[in-house]
Protein backbone atom coordinates (compact mmCIF):
# COMPACT_ATOMS: atom_id res chain seq x y z
CA UNK A 1 0.00 0.00 0.00
CA UNK A 2 1.59 3.20 -0.73
CA UNK A 3 1.90 6.60 1.48
CA UNK A 4 0.04 8.46 -0.68
CA UNK A 5 -3.09 5.82 -0.54
CA UNK A 6 -2.99 5.55 3.06
CA UNK A 7 -2.64 9.35 3.88
CA UNK A 8 -5.38 10.41 1.02
CA UNK A 9 -8.03 7.35 0.34
CA UNK A 10 -10.40 8.46 3.52
CA UNK A 11 -9.92 12.27 2.93
CA UNK A 12 -10.79 11.31 -0.41
CA UNK A 13 -13.67 8.79 0.23
CA UNK A 14 -15.17 11.91 2.33
CA UNK A 15 -14.58 14.69 -0.64
CA UNK A 16 -11.58 16.38 1.26
CA UNK A 17 -8.53 16.68 0.80
CA UNK A 18 -5.79 15.57 3.17
CA UNK A 19 -5.03 18.78 4.80
CA UNK A 20 -8.72 19.99 4.99
CA UNK A 21 -9.32 16.41 6.61
CA UNK A 22 -6.91 17.26 9.17
CA UNK A 23 -7.90 20.54 9.51
CA UNK A 24 -11.61 19.68 10.16
CA UNK A 25 -10.53 15.91 12.32
CA UNK A 26 -8.42 18.60 14.43
CA UNK A 27 -11.00 21.01 15.46
CA UNK A 28 -13.45 17.92 16.09
CA UNK A 29 -10.67 16.16 18.61
CA UNK A 30 -9.96 19.93 20.21
CA UNK A 31 -13.56 20.00 20.82
CA UNK A 32 -14.00 16.74 22.22
CA UNK A 33 -10.63 16.95 24.35
CA UNK A 34 -12.23 19.95 26.21
CA UNK A 35 -15.87 18.22 26.76
CA UNK A 36 -13.96 15.66 28.14
CA UNK A 37 -12.07 17.95 30.98
CA UNK A 38 -15.25 20.08 31.54
CA UNK A 39 -17.02 16.20 32.26
CA UNK A 40 -13.85 15.09 34.84
CA UNK A 41 -15.26 18.98 36.46
CA UNK A 42 -18.26 18.11 36.14
CA UNK A 43 -17.73 14.49 38.10
CA UNK A 44 -15.93 16.17 40.96
CA UNK A 45 -18.22 19.46 41.22
CA UNK A 46 -21.55 18.35 39.43
CA UNK A 47 -22.99 21.62 39.81
CA UNK A 48 -20.54 22.83 37.12
CA UNK A 49 -20.74 22.29 33.97
CA UNK A 50 -24.20 19.57 33.72
CA UNK A 51 -24.40 19.74 30.08
CA UNK A 52 -21.35 20.49 28.08
CA UNK A 53 -20.21 16.93 27.49
CA UNK A 54 -23.72 16.16 26.22
CA UNK A 55 -24.33 19.14 24.34
CA UNK A 56 -20.80 18.84 22.65
CA UNK A 57 -21.42 15.59 21.67
CA UNK A 58 -24.73 16.77 19.89
CA UNK A 59 -23.23 19.38 18.06
CA UNK A 60 -20.13 17.46 17.05
CA UNK A 61 -22.85 14.44 15.94
CA UNK A 62 -25.08 16.91 14.40
CA UNK A 63 -21.67 18.75 12.74
CA UNK A 64 -20.56 15.09 11.34
CA UNK A 65 -23.50 14.25 9.68
CA UNK A 66 -23.90 17.39 8.15
CA UNK A 67 -20.73 17.63 6.30
CA UNK A 68 -21.22 13.42 5.30
CA UNK A 69 -24.58 14.95 3.62
CA UNK A 70 -22.61 17.87 1.93
CA UNK A 71 -19.89 15.48 0.80
CA UNK A 72 -22.82 13.20 -0.67
CA UNK A 73 -24.25 16.01 -2.32
CA UNK A 74 -20.78 17.19 -4.06
CA UNK A 75 -20.07 13.60 -5.08
CA UNK A 76 -22.96 13.37 -6.77
CA UNK A 77 -23.12 16.72 -8.30
CA UNK A 78 -19.36 16.05 -9.53
CA UNK A 79 -20.48 12.44 -11.21
CA UNK A 80 -22.98 14.08 -13.09
CA UNK A 81 -20.89 17.33 -13.97
CA UNK A 82 -18.34 14.40 -15.42
CA UNK A 83 -20.83 11.74 -16.75
CA UNK A 84 -22.05 15.10 -18.96
CA UNK A 85 -18.55 16.59 -19.74
CA UNK A 86 -17.09 16.67 -23.33
CA UNK A 87 -14.12 13.35 -22.46
CA UNK A 88 -11.63 15.95 -24.04
CA UNK A 89 -12.40 18.54 -21.29
CA UNK A 90 -11.79 16.13 -18.29
CA UNK A 91 -8.59 16.71 -16.07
Amino acid sequence: MSIHRLFCEHPASVGESYLQHLRIALGFSVRLLLAGMACLVHAVFPFLCPHTGSNSIVELHERMLSRRRDSRSRCSLRGRMLANADPHCID
